[in-house]
């Protein structure tokens, strides 16, 4: 500091009388009335001098005040502001609630109410029950404790082992469940990255980095849902029938509809046009946001017609598949259940490939019929542009083949509907 500083001395100090008193290089001692002193340092702010407080001498020696001073000086000569206050460190949060913010960010934009429950499970905001992936209970145990050790983590912290410790006790025994959660893990990661929370890469990236450490999926899995072969399908349906519930009839009508299980489960009676043999799902429950026409098969009507018994008359537009309580469908569970139940290793989407499988193999329809049948979406834009409607009558000889195939060895059209799961 400049020369004439430092006039002051401890003695000095203590003995201080009522007044000011300057160390110099801007630093004075202010001695009130009543005997006590303080520290302040005057200087020139903005245009404008000020006093700025460092302290009681009581709480502040000399030395201390000084380098509080030159401090203070320093911050001045750079342009800062020594009274602004330093900005309060962002409270890190932990990885499970910034999954939780990451769920409701982009949960808005899911038509399907099932996509939010399997983000909020596989990413342990629910419990996790390991019958839902089919693991033994030993693998469940590490894989939940690590999940829970995971999300009580801070976000910046969270490195490869912690994503490998959740992922490894999946990853053979259910790797669709552990490569769909190893997404949902990076995409936290990566929205934690974008706001701030943390730096660096991201420990839950796939390639060229736990593409190294864990086997890949393709020598796991074909990567699709387990199917049936299409030439079981006939006597599969014929034990169908035999089960007699609620959940056997929607699993049979989204089979012969070739229809997803969210679109089925979803399914309201103001869709169906039981005239025109025509199920209209709305764009807003289809996958592809498209309104997506279905021609029901004789079969398929019969169905409709005896799970109208269970329609109350003053809900005219409630679900074609009603579940237990008042006013709501079908678990997104039931269909699969019933599978499980039949122990037998496939999913309800699966018969969609079956379905396909069948398409393209036992009949002559061309393949965009059969693509339209699954409202896939045409990924050639060319092919896409040319097709300007959407085979309704096509489909429907196509559907009506299906189903014949489908029932060909049963004996009966009609079931006893029960209300078993």
């Amino acid at each position: 500091m400049a020369k004439g500083i430092y006039r002051l001395s401890a003695k000095a100090v203590a003995s201080a009388k009522r007044g000011k008193h300057s160390d110099g290089g801007g630093l004075y001692l202010i001695v009130g009335s009543t005997g006590a002193g303080k520290w302040v340092f005057r200087n020139t702010i903005g245009g404008k001098a000020r006093e700025l407080g460092l302290g009681s001498v009581r709480q502040v020696s000399l030395a201390e005040a000084r380098v509080k001073a030159e401090a203070t000086a320093r911050a001045i000569a750079k342009g800062e502001d020594p009274r602004a206050k330093p900005p309060v460190p962002k409270a890190v949060p932990t990885f499970g609630q910034e999954a939780d913010a990451l769920i409701e960010a982009i949960g808005v934009s899911w038509r399907n109410p099932k996509h939010r429950a399997q983000w909020e499970v596989t990413l342990g905001k629910v419990p996790y029950k390991a019958d839902k992936v089919r693991i033994d209970a030993k693998a469940h145990a590490e894989h939940v404790t690590a999940l829970t050790a995971l999300r009580a983590k801070r976000v910046d912290a969270v490195d490869t082992a912690d994503v490998l410790s959740v992922l490894k006790p999946l990853w053979l025994a259910a790797p669709e469940t552990a490569s769909r959660l190893r997404g949902r893990i990076e995409a936290v990661l990566a929205a934690a990255t974008a706001k701030g929370d943390r730096t660096g890469p991201n420990p839950a990236q796939w390639r060229n980095h736990l593409d190294h450490l864990l086997p890949k999926r393709g020598r796991l899995t074909r990567g699709h849902h387990a199917a049936m072969a299409y030439a079981d399908v006939t006597a599969f349906i014929g034990k169908l029938r035999e089960n007699g519930s609620l959940s056997a009839l929607a699993l049979e009508f989204a089979i012969l509809t070739a229809a997803r299980s969210g679109e089925v489960l979803g399914a309201r009676w103001g869709e169906i046009d039981l005239a025109a043999k025509v199920w209209t799902v709305p764009a807003a429950r289809m996958k592809a946001g498209i309104e997506h026409r279905v021609p029901l098969s004789d079969r398929a009507l019969v169905i409709l017609e005896e799970v109208a018994k269970l329609r109350p008359d003053d809900e005219p537009d409630g679900f074609v598949f009603p579940g237990r309580k008042p006013g709501r469908g079908l678990s997104s569970m039931a269909l699969e259940m019933v599978l499980r139940r039949m122990d037998l290793d496939v999913t309800p989407h699966g018969f969609r490939s079956s379905f396909r499988d069948w398409a393209g193999e036992e009949t002559s329809f061309p393949r965009d019929v059969a693509e339209a049948a699954l409202a896939h979406t045409l990924k050639d834009k060319v092919e896409a542009a040319y097709r300007r409607g959407d085979a309704l009558e096509k489909r429907r000889k196509l559907m009506a083949g299906w189903s014949g195939f489908c029932e060909r060895s049963s004996t009966t059209n009609v079931v006893s509907l029960h209300r078993g799961a």
